[in-house]
C-alpha cells in the first residue's frame, strides 16, 4: 500500500512538472499547438463528431446543414484553444490573467455573504469555464467547486492542483450536502455545473430544454432550498481569443421561498439564453440526451 501511494506520489509530481513547463511556454506557440490538435481530432480522428453534429442539430432544428457544421467545426477550435488557455493560466502572473478576465456584478454575492447568507452560483459547460478558477483571486469569501473525484488518484490530485492555485476549495460531491447545511460552516460560494445528464428520470425534472425534453439533476435546488441559500447564474461570454467576461446574474434571493421546480427552470432560461449567444461555447460532446 505504501509503495502504491509513493508511485502515485512520484508520478503526480512529475506529471506536474512536465505540465508547469508546458505552461511556460508563449501563449501562441500554445494556441498553434491546439490548432494542430484541432486537424487531428476533427479532420483525421473525427473524435466524437457525430454526437456533436447531431446535438447541435437537434438543439437548433431551423438550422440549415451549413449552420449547422459552421457551429461544430468553431466548437472544435475553441474547445482545444480553451485547453491551451488552461494549461497558460497554470503559471500565468494574476495580474495578466486579471486583464483577460473580467467579473460583473461580483458585489451581489458579498451583499449575500456579509448578511450571514450562503450562496449557490450554478452554471453551464460554457466558454472556458474553467477560467471561474481565478475567481477566489477576485472575491474576498470561501468559494467551493462541487466536483466528482476522478477514478484514478494521480488525476484527480492534479486536478485539484490545478483549481486550487489561488484559493478555490473542491468539495467531493458526496460531502456538498453535509457540508452546505452544517451550521458549522461559516457562509461561502458553491459553484455547481448543473447541466450534466443525470441518472434519475424523475418527471418532475424534466424540461423542455434546446427543443428537446430533457432531464436536470435535481439536487442543486433542493440544497438551495434546504439551506435557505440565495442563487446567482454565471453567465460566461468569450469577448475575444483568451478574454472572457463573467456576469452574475440573480435567480433568487431567498430559495426556500421559491416553488418546485421554480430554480431550476430560472437556471434552464438563462443557460439557454447563455448558448445561444455563443452556440459554439457549448460543451456538445456530451451525451446529454443519451435517454
Amino acid at each position: 500500500m505504501k509503495m502504491k501511494q509513493a508511485f502515485q506520489t512520484v508520478a503526480f509530481q512529475i506529471i506536474y512538472v512536465f505540465i508547469y513547463a508546458i505552461s511556460l511556454l508563449p501563449q501562441r506557440l500554445l494556441y498553434a499547438m491546439a490548432s494542430f490538435t484541432f486537424f487531428i481530432a476533427y479532420h483525421l480522428i473525427g473524435y466524437r463528431k457525430h454526437i456533436v453534429v447531431q446535438n447541435v442539430a437537434r438543439s437548433f432544428s431551423n438550422m440549415r446543414y451549413g449552420e449547422v457544421h459552421a457551429i461544430v467545426k468553431k466548437f472544435y477550435v475553441c474547445f482545444l484553444a480553451y485547453f491551451a488557455e488552461m494549461i497558460k493560466s497554470i503559471s500565468a502572473p494574476p495580474e495578466v490573467l486579471e486583464k483577460k478576465i473580467i467579473f460583473e456584478n461580483l458585489e451581489v454575492m458579498d451583499q449575500y455573504i456579509n448578511s450571514g447568507k450562503k450562496v449557490i452560483a450554478c452554471l453551464g459547460h460554457c466558454g472556458n469555464w474553467e477560467i471561474l478558477n481565478f475567481m477566489p483571486y477576485k472575491i474576498h469569501h470561501e468559494l467551493y467547486a462541487i466536483y466528482r473525484p476522478l477514478r484514478s488518484v494521480i488525476m484527480d490530485k492534479l486536478m485539484i492542483k490545478i483549481r486550487s492555485r489561488f484559493g478555490m476549495k473542491l468539495l467531493a460531491d458526496g460531502r456538498a450536502v453535509r457540508h452546505v447545511l452544517s451550521d458549522t460552516s461559516a457562509p461561502a460560494v458553491y459553484l455547481f455545473l448543473a447541466d450534466q445528464s443525470p441518472r434519475t428520470e424523475d418527471e418532475r425534472y424534466k424540461f423542455h430544454f434546446l427543443n428537446q425534453q430533457t432531464y436536470f439533476f435535481s439536487g442543486m435546488e433542493k440544497l438551495a432550498r434546504k439551506a435557505r441559500t440565495a442563487v446567482i447564474y454565471l453567465h460566461i461570454t468569450q469577448l475575444s481569443k483568451g478574454s472572457y467576461k463573467i456576469a452574475c446574474l440573480l435567480i433568487c434571493s431567498n430559495a426556500e421561498l421559491t416553488k418546485d421546480g421554480e430554480i431550476t427552470q430560472k437556471y434552464i432560461d438563462l443557460l439557454t439564453e447563455n448558448i445561444k449567444e455563443e452556440p459554439y461555447g457549448w460543451l456538445w460532446t456530451h451525451k446529454r440526451w443519451k435517454r
